[in-house]
């Protein structure tokens, strides 16, 4: 029987979680030339920028590999910039049962970290763990911030 699994990846940012809030839900098309080697494109597909229910489509290379992302806005909190993406289509619905990614910001010691879960359904246990995007997220956001530092 297939049961969800939680993988979590944090990096410490210094550009604010209202500004990666900002990017992820209203400009997501600003982040693929923020990390050009790895993301080259984002296109809303329906609804509007932003909202829940809106859903839109991420096109990447990951391993060496162009993929794709289709993902439905799920939910939103401004207090705790989090906002959370249910992936609708693309390779990771044909490899797992259901894939659901949580971003908010959470401040420990001082700091403030940018956090990402991934909650999914592997449909038996020889499907691999998505560890090379958890990889290739922790990059996007460093690179995010360190885009978002210098505006």
């Amino acid at each position: 029987m297939a049961q969800t699994v939680n993988l979590i990846g944090q990096v410490e940012i210094t550009s604010g979680g209202d500004v990666l809030h900002d990017l992820l839900r209203f400009k997501p098309n600003d982040i693929p030339p923020m990390c050009s080697n790895k993301m080259y494109r984002c296109d809303l597909l329906s609804g509007q920028r932003g909202d829940v229910g809106s859903t839109i489509c991420w096109n990447f290379t990951n391993d060496g590999k162009p993929q794709a992302s289709k993902q439905i806005i799920e939910a939103v909190d401004e207090k705790n910039h989090k906002i959370v993406f249910k992936v609708i289509g693309g390779e990771l619905v044909e490899i797992y049962k259901t894939f659901t990614i949580i971003f908010h910001v959470e401040e420990k010691g001082g700091k403030k970290f940018a956090i990402y879960t991934y909650a999914f359904e592997k449909p038996d246990e020889d499907v691999p763990y998505p560890t090379s995007l958890m990889d290739f997220m922790t990059t996007i956001l460093k690179e995010m911030d360190e885009n978002a530092s210098r505006k």
